[in-house]
């Protein structure tokens, strides 16, 4: 179990996985505000930058994550007051997929909605690991159970419908 959830953990290094979040919020930031968000992409395209949190290598439609953060992205801007950060990215978002096809990812607004929170930048990506390692924790069980490997692509089988009995009644 270590070593598997030390090994997750170890595969979001980087800026394209794990880090792509803080590369989000550091892409806002340069761009800075709302009317120099069209420019800024223009040169970047221009220029073949990577746009961080645009496009995902499994999921070529829709992330089905990121509908549910960009509502949350949304809802913390309007409670804050302050809507620059999510429609800095909603028009990112519209406009990389009228140009280039490629949708928004769960780090795209995921950024956002920490940013919001007041987490620190660097936080980020521990955040990230600490809500998979249920997820992971579960894949290393299932494997150990059957000597399987877990795929992103794989399809669930097991039993559904179960009921989750309380610690004190077990």
């Amino acid at each position: 179990m270590y070593s598997a959830i030390t090994t997750a953990i170890g595969t979001l290094k980087g800026p394209l996985h794990g880090g792509a979040n803080e590369g989000v919020i550091k892409m806002l930031q340069e761009i800075g505000s709302l009317d120099k968000v069209d420019a800024w992409l223009e040169d970047s395209l221009a220029n073949k930058r990577k746009i961080m949190g645009i496009g995902h290598r499994i999921y070529k439609v829709l992330d089905p994550r990121a509908p549910h953060l960009k509502r949350m992205a949304q809802i913390l801007c309007e409670k804050l007051g302050d809507k620059k950060w999510i429609q800095m990215s909603e028009r990112i978002a519209e406009t990389m997929l009228a140009k280039k096809n490629l949708h928004a990812n769960v780090d795209f607004y995921s950024a956002t909605v920490y940013y919001s929170l007041g987490i620190p930048t660097d936080l980020f990506t521990p955040i990230f690991a600490i809500a998979r390692t249920s997820g992971w924790t579960a894949h290393v069980l299932e494997q150990l159970a059957d000597n399987r490997l877990i795929r992103p692509q794989s399809v669930y089988t097991g039993p559904v419908g179960l009921k989750v009995v309380p610690v004190d009644q077990r």
